[in-house]
C-alpha cells in the first residue's frame, strides 16, 4: 500500500478551499462556470463522495476520474470544484479530522486535565478506525484547515491551566499529538493490511512460527529470551497504549 501526502497543492488554492465555508460570501472565489448555468454539485458533494469511495473501495477508487463517475458528472466538469487529487486529498483529510468532537471554545468538557486528553485520544482512535485510508496519508505537511486547526486549539487549550510555561505547553501539546495520533495510525494500518490480504495478524505470525524453533538464538537474545520465560509476552498493543499514554502524561503533570 502506497503512502500519500497532504500539503502538496497550490497554497492559495487550497486555503480557499479548506476555508470556503468560514469565508464572508463576497470574499468567496468564483468558480468558473458557463454564463446562467447553476451548479449541479458543491466542494462539500465532492469531498463527501471522496471519503465514501476511500472508506469503501480504499484510497486509490478516490480519484479524481473514479469520483467523476461516482457524482455521474464529467472529469473536467469535477475539476472546477476541485481543482486537483492533491487539494482533494487535503480536504478529505482536513473534513474526517473535523469530525471529531472534540468540544470548542466555551464547550462542556471534562473537569480533569486527564479526562479531556482522553477524549482526544477516543476520537482520535475512532477516527481512524472509521476511515482507515488515513493511515496511508502522511500528514508531515498537514492540511492546514478548519478541521486540523480545532485539534490543535482543544489541545493547547486543555494544558494552559497546568501552570507550564507556553514552550511547554506547545511541546506537551506536539507530544501527545505525536503520540495518539502515531498509535491511531498503525492500528488502522494493521486493520487495513489485514482487509487488503484477507490474513490475521496472528495467522502471518503462526506461518512464521519455525523461526523460534530453528532460527532464535537464546544466547544472542538474552533480553527477549528472560521476558518469555517470566512469561512476559501476555500484554496486548491496547496495553502498550494505555501504558504509553499514562506515563506521558505523568510527565506533563507539573
Amino acid at each position: 500500500m502506497s503512502e500519500r501526502r497532504s500539503g502538496e497543492g497550490q497554497p492559495d488554492r487550497t486555503l480557499a478551499l479548506l476555508w470556503r465555508n468560514h469565508r464572508q460570501p463576497d470574499a468567496e472565489p468564483q468558480r468558473k462556470r458557463g454564463a446562467g448555468r447553476r451548479p449541479s454539485l458543491t466542494v462539500d458533494d465532492v469531498v463527501r463522495a471522496g471519503i465514501r469511495l476511500a472508506d469503501e473501495q480504499g484510497l486509490a477508487a478516490a480519484s479524481m476520474g473514479g469520483l467523476a463517475k461516482e457524482l455521474g458528472v464529467g472529469t473536467m466538469t469535477l475539476y472546477t470544484y476541485v481543482p486537483s487529487k492533491e487539494e482533494l486529498l487535503d480536504l478529505m483529510v482536513d473534513q474526517v479530522l473535523g469530525e471529531r468532537r472534540l468540544p470548542g471554545p466555551g464547550e462542556q468538557r471534562p473537569a480533569d486535565w486527564r479526562e479531556q486528553i482522553e477524549v482526544y485520544s477516543v476520537e482520535t482512535r475512532e477516527m481512524f478506525q472509521k476511515h482507515l485510508w488515513l493511515s496511508q496519508v502522511s500528514t508531515i505537511r498537514p492540511p492546514v484547515g478548519p478541521g486540523m486547526l480545532a485539534g490543535r486549539e482543544y489541545l493547547l487549550s486543555v494544558l494552559l491551566g497546568l501552570g507550564l510555561t507556553p514552550v511547554e505547553t506547545n511541546t506537551a501539546a506536539l507530544a501527545i499529538t505525536t503520540y495518539i495520533d502515531s498509535a491511531a495510525s498503525l492500528e488502522a494500518e494493521s486493520r487495513l493490511v489485514e482487509q487488503t490480504t484477507g490474513q490475521t495478524n496472528d495467522a502471518w505470525w503462526y506461518e512464521r512460527s519455525d523461526l523460534w524453533e530453528t532460527y532464535f538464538d537464546v544466547d544472542q537474545h538474552p533480553a527477549m529470551t528472560a521476558i518469555w520465560n517470566a512469561k512476559g509476552y501476555t500484554s496486548t498493543t491496547r496495553d502498550a497504549y494505555r501504558y504509553g499514554l499514562d506515563r506521558l502524561l505523568d510527565g506533563i503533570q507539573p
